[in-house]
Parts: structure tokens; sequence; C-alpha cells
């Protein structure tokens, strides 16, 4: 199947038109465009006249709007950069489900191709611009400078520079007079734009943008922070009010007025005969009103953006870490749902979008490998580490690979090194019941037997591959000289524990058994000894098993 019997996700022939240059390189009249800063001057009465001509198909104010406000207020600009920041992390390309080795490969292909595309980080943060305006609009341009067909560059193109034609189904289109199947404007051309519609809410695409949930709060706010700058340019300065005679001429008024505007910064003026100064009280007041109005417009503002508020700022009273761990699982839900509709972009028009360019969509769309976003947060280690060996022994059947994804442990390459669990055996004493301690020649001595039986620290039996956890091969000699001495010594113990009838007796009998040795002395022997019962103890089971260790002995 070739490039040209190809569809794309519109049902558009796909064409190599699209590669020859960008789809703008001949619309001078939007690359000259100024925009028009709607917000000098903005009047409840001029906003509502933007929002309603939005509606009615005009968006070019609306668009404007936006880009003055991310631009003038700081706290939504730090709000959404917050949002959009988030997807700025490590990306990789996954292969469609129960892939095949030649779509494996093509995945392989597809990243390394990614790769090429200059700043391709800028390229996401520039896709993120339809988080708050409702869709972003990026042009692809595309050269070939080997064997495939990449983007040389990937230019964002401002919302203004669009219209939206409302039919049966919705459609953007560049801003111009062609006319194309009986609607106004240009038609995107399929290979040649990553196009990302982001809803906030659901409705037409003219109402769904974040930034006009935003638009009152930033009003109400700008008309606050006007309020408070004229309060304190007079805040503390005394009223003055100045007299004039009744025959003062105008030019004797003006005088007396530029005298009052003066002294209240030269401290020092000067009147005609016959006029005269008067101070008032200072201006009190209190700015509080004025701050109380713009933090509930900034709180607005993080809740429409963030979802929350604790994320952003703390008032010291209801701002508790519970709480603000809450919110911020808020915010996570929303950074997951950008990742989602991102991604499904991406994967849309720009990935597909490369390997129809060069053929290599043999299977359709469908198979497309798909782009991912890793934000890189994985589970609970210590929870799944006490809960999966419990799943397990009910026997769950819990796939390798989904509990490596889900606690962020990649699969080994190959021959690389990864991390075992080393075999601790207990080694048996050698010395007998009746003396304190076996001396350091004799530990020596036993701990090289019964690593020879076991094959050395992680070994595994006849110099095969090692084990996680070896078992210990051990000899009907190695037990036979371990039950010895462990028999005696517990037998001794139940007896003195039977006949006592206190544990002051048990404390006296003890030290009659072996008069001479320490208490530490004493402990330490009877270590050795419960080390030599198990010992024996795990080779009656591995009897009872059908293991093979007596028959090696």
């Amino acid at each position: 199947m070739g490039l040209m019997d190809l569809l794309n996700s519109a049902g558009k022939l796909l064409k190599r038109e699209a590669l020859a240059e960008p789809q703008t390189a001949h619309m001078q009249h939007l690359q000259r465009e100024l925009q028009t800063h709607p917000t000098r001057g903005l009047t409840p009465t001029r906003l509502a006249s933007i929002l309603d001509q939005a509606e009615n198909g005009d968006m070019l104010a609306q668009f404007d709007l936006f880009e003055d406000m991310e631009e003038k207020d700081g706290h939504i600009a730090a709000e959404l950069g917050k949002r959009r920041r988030a997807l700025l992390v490590d990306w990789h390309l996954v292969p469609p489900d129960n892939p095949t080795p030649q779509e494996k490969r093509l995945t392989e292909q597809l990243t390394e191709l990614l790769l090429q595309i200059d700043d391709f980080e800028d390229v996401l943060f520039d896709v993120t611009d339809g988080i708050g305006k409702g869709f972003a609009c990026l042009e692809l341009e595309w050269h070939k400078p080997g064997k495939w067909w990449v983007p040389k560059t990937i230019t964002h193109r401002p919302q203004s520079w669009f219209t939206v034609h409302r039919g049966y189904r919705q459609e953007l289109r560049l801003r111009s007079n062609t006319t194309v199947d009986g609607i106004v404007g240009e038609p995107l051309r399929p290979l040649g734009w990553i196009t990302h519609v982001h809803k906030a809410k659901s409705g037409y695409l003219e109402r769904t943008s974040l930034m006009r949930q935003l638009v009152w709060p930033y009003l109400f706010k700008n008309y606050s922070v006007g309020d408070l700058a004229e309060f304190l340019e007079i805040y503390g300065i005394p009223v003055r009010i100045g007299t004039y005679p009744t025959s003062a001429s105008e030019k004797e008024k003006m005088t007396l007025l530029r005298a009052l505007a003066g002294i209240g910064h030269n401290a020092a003026a000067i009147i005609p005969e016959g006029m005269k100064l008067d101070f008032k009280a200072a201006t009190s007041g209190d700015p509080d009103a004025f701050e109380l109005m713009m933090a509930w417009c900034e709180r607005t503002q993080s809740k429409v953006i963030l979802g929350a508020t604790l994320t952003s700022g703390a008032d010291g009273k209801s701002s508790t870490n519970a709480l603000g761990n809450v919110h911020n699982e808020v915010r996570k839900d929303l950074r997951d749902s950008d990742i989602r509709q991102v991604c499904t972009t991406v994967t849309r028009d720009l990935v597909a979008a490369m390997a129809a360019a060069n053929g290599l969509l043999t299977d359709g769309v469908a198979r497309c490998p798909v782009f991912c976003l890793d934000v890189g947060e994985t589970e609970d280690m210590a929870a799944y580490a006490d809960a999966l060996p419990k799943l397990v022994g009910i026997g769950m059947q819990i796939p390798v690979q989904w509990a490596q994804e889900k606690l962020g442990i990649p699969q080994p390459d190959g021959q690389e090194a990864v991390l075992g669990v080393l075999a601790q055996p207990t080694f048996p004493p050698e010395a007998a019941p009746g003396t304190a301690t076996a001396s350091g020649a004799v530990r020596a001595r036993a701990g090289t037997q019964v690593a020879a039986l076991a094959g050395g620290p992680g070994a595994a039996p006849n110099g095969g591959t090692p084990q996680a956890t070896p078992p210990l091969v051990m000899t009907p000699q190695a037990v036979r000289n371990g039950r010895a001495p462990a028999g005696r010594w517990i037998e001794q113990i139940r007896a003195l524990v039977q006949r006592a009838q206190s544990l002051e007796d048990i404390r006296d009998g003890l030290a009659e058994l072996l008069p001479d040795m320490s208490l530490d002395e004493y402990a330490q022997a009877m270590a050795e000894a419960l080390a030599a019962a198990r010992l024996a103890g795990r080779y009656e089971v591995l009897q009872e098993a059908g293991g093979t260790g007596a028959g090696r002995g």
C-alpha cells in the first residue's frame, strides 16, 4: 500500500503536495497582521461584546484577548506554565498491541526519525498552548536530508490565523477570502499541520477554551489593581484646600491650583496675595478590601487552571500538608488528562504523518506506533514487595513485565548485570558439646566443608547457572555430625526445664551443666547447636521431597 492510498483520520487523501512548502508561505496578509490588544481600556460591556462576537463566528478579538491576558496577568501565566510544563517529560514510542517483528522495527525507526527533529521539547510545549486557548496549530515544513522525509521545522501559528466552520463537524480553517466547498477559509492540508484541540469543557470550540473561564476574574482583578494604585497615590497625603477671592481671575485660579498640586511633592509653592492654602487631615482608608478582591480572583484562577489552590499558594490557615496532598492529586488528574489528549494528537498528526510520508504504514494508521509521555511516577515499592509474594503464594498469575512497569524497573538487556540474592548458609559447628567453643581453625574448616558441599556461595549444583536462592546440598555425613550434638543439648535442656520450679532453677541448672562457660559462651554454643538442628531438619525435608542430596554424598 503506497502513500497515495492511505487515508488520514479525517478521511482525506494524503498527498505529497503538503511536503513541498508550508501552506501559509503565500498568505502574506496573515504574516503582516498586528494584534489589536483588546485589554486596553477593557470594560464589562466591551468584554461581553467580545465573547458574543466569538459565539457568532468572529473569534479574532477573543484570541487577541487571550494573548493579552496571558502576557499581562502574572498569576495566569504562572499557573498555566505549571500545567503546560508538567508535560515536558521523557517520551517514547510504543508498538501496537501484539506487535509483529516488523512493527517493532517500525517503532524503533520512527523513534530515530523523531530524534532528528530539532528542539522537539519546544514542539511539545507549543502543542500545550491549546490547553488554555482551546486549540493549537503547528505547521510542518518537510525536507529530505537523507533517505527519509522528516520535518525540518515545526512552527506554532497564532490562533488568530484560524477560523472555525460550524457544520455537521466543526472544522478549523485558515482565515482567507478563499471559498472551498462553499465554505469561506482554506482547509488545512494533510501532512502539513499538527492540530491539537484541547477541551476544558464540552461544547462548541468557540466556548470550550480554558481562558474563556478566566476572563471575568481577570477583569475584576484588573479593576481592583487599578483602584488600589489610585488609593496608594493619595494615601497618607493631607487634603489641601485653596481659597481665592471672588474677584480672582481665571489665571489666578489656575496659579492657585498648580500651587496646590505642586506643594504635595515639592513642599513649596507661591500664590497671589489674598489667596490662602488650608491643610486638612491626611487621607485614611483600608487597602484590605482591594487585596481581598484580588486574592479571590487569583484563587478562582488557580481553581480553573490547576483544579485547586494549595498547589500554588498557602494562606497559613487552612493550608495543611494533608489537604495540600489532596489538591496535588487533583492536579495530577488534570495532568494525566492533558497527557492523553496531547499523545493522541502527536500520534495522529506527527508520528503517523512521518510514517505515511515515508511509505512505512503498510498496515494502515490503526497499527501505527503510539506516542507516550512518561511522567516517571511509580507505585510504592514497599507495598508491592509485601503484596506480590502473598498474591503469588495463593496462585495469582502476575506478569513480570507488568510488575516491572508498575515499579519503574526496566527489563535487563542481554548480558546486563542484574541484582540477585546470595545464599547465607549457617554452618554447623565441629565443637563437642562438652567444650566451650570451637577454635578459629576448626570454624574455618567447618565453613570450607559446608561451602564445598553447597557449591560455593550462590553456586548451582553441577556448576550450572546460579539461582536466586540456591539450596544447600547436604550429605548424610554433615547431617549426622550436626544431629548428634544438637540432640544431646536439647535433651539435657528439656529435662532441666521439666524438673525446674522457677526461672532461678533453670539458671542454676544451666550453670551446673557447664560450670566453666560464661553466659555469652553458653549463648553461642546454644546457637550453634540449634543451627545444626535446622540443617538436619532441612535435609529431612529434602529427602521427603525426593531430593538427591543424599545420593550426591
